[in-house]
């Protein structure tokens, strides 16, 4: 069975192990696909894709008829035709959960971030400001505590639910809307939540009803000053809206993830922001997480091969 890897840069730089999928043929891992034309060219004859986010089009698919699995190395499969795929009797798989804890936990360092500027602040020691300071102490950004403050999640799902229970560790009230509902958390309507909440956090997926869920209108709801965090999907976002009010101040501070084009282009609004945190969509990037999506690729792999499919999405 010949298994091919279209972009296994993204799921492995290096610091883990394919060799799991040797129980299952010659398998061949690149570490980048950039267009149809190569994919087909590498898919070849194989009966087995892998794929993080090379897109399997309709195109891909009338050419390569001998592929038999799709797996998706991530959560979000919009990377591939799922319809085109189950048109041809193609099962595509996915893998939920594996990064709730680090997601979770990388959604509450940029808000530590955006309360301390912890980095700012060594880096100014670093240039000797604390040596040359008349007093013992020294801040150069205003400090805030979470403690009292209300969080608002919008989506609670495994990483919302997991970013609840962290915010709630560090003493904030925390206030939801969601479409599933968690003990322990308290729902409220989309209005109710934007007037409240002291930093609003995004965890719902990208739908077309959540399509620039924060734009004008909404950001307009919100408390002044209040803080913006996405590590969902770019698209939630307004992009020039929620740089205008960061320029306007409406906004004290946002902190994203993820932006509505990746890699992120150079006329994105918010690249010139100000108070605006962008990192480059690693939240899921713990060794720990990425090593249980593989080991789920390769449950997902096993178990179709043994007729009993697992994590089909299509």
């Amino acid at each position: 069975m010949k298994i091919v890897i279209l972009d296994g840069a993204a799921l492995n730089p290096g610091d883990l192990s394919w060799e799991a999928l040797n129980q299952f043929g010659e398998y061949t891992v690149y570490p980048r696909t950039d267009s149809d034309r190569e994919a087909i060219q590498r898919i070849g004859t194989s009966e087995i894709v892998l794929t993080n986010k090379t897109p399997i089009t309709k195109t891909i698919l009338d050419a390569c008829p001998s592929i038999r699995y799709i797996g998706v190395l991530a959560t979000g499969y919009n990377v591939v035709d799922c319809q085109a795929a189950r048109d041809r009797g193609i099962p595509v798989t996915n893998v939920p959960s594996y990064g709730t804890a680090a997601v979770a936990q990388y959604t509450m360092a940029l808000l530590l971030e955006i309360c301390h500027q912890i980095g700012l602040h060594d880096e100014a020691v670093h240039q000797g400001q604390w040596e040359r300071s008349p007093v013992f102490s020294f801040w150069l950004t205003p400090q805030s505590e979470l403690a009292g403050k209300t969080m608002g999640i919008i989506g609670l799902g495994r990483i919302g639910t997991g970013v609840a229970k962290l915010a709630q560790a560090f003493g904030m009230r925390v206030i939801a809307h969601s479409r599933t509902p968690k003990e322990g958390i308290a729902c409220v309507d989309l209005d109710t939540l934007l007037s409240q909440s002291d930093v609003v956090s995004l965890h719902c997926p990208l739908f077309p009803q959540t399509q620039r869920l924060i734009r004008r209108e909404t950001l307009d709801k919100m408390k002044d000053g209040a803080i913006l965090l996405n590590t969902s999907r770019g698209g939630l976002l307004d992009e020039v809206d929620v740089a205008q009010a960061l320029a306007s101040g409406k906004l004290r501070f946002a902190a994203v993830d993820v932006v509505s084009q990746e890699p992120i282009l150079a006329s994105n609004p918010l690249l010139h922001a100000p108070n605006c945190i962008i990192t480059p969509h690693m939240a899921w990037a713990p060794v720990e997480s990425r090593q249980r999506l593989m080991d789920c690729v390769v449950k997902n792999l096993k178990a179709f091969l043994s007729g009993t499919p697992e994590n089909v999405v299509n």
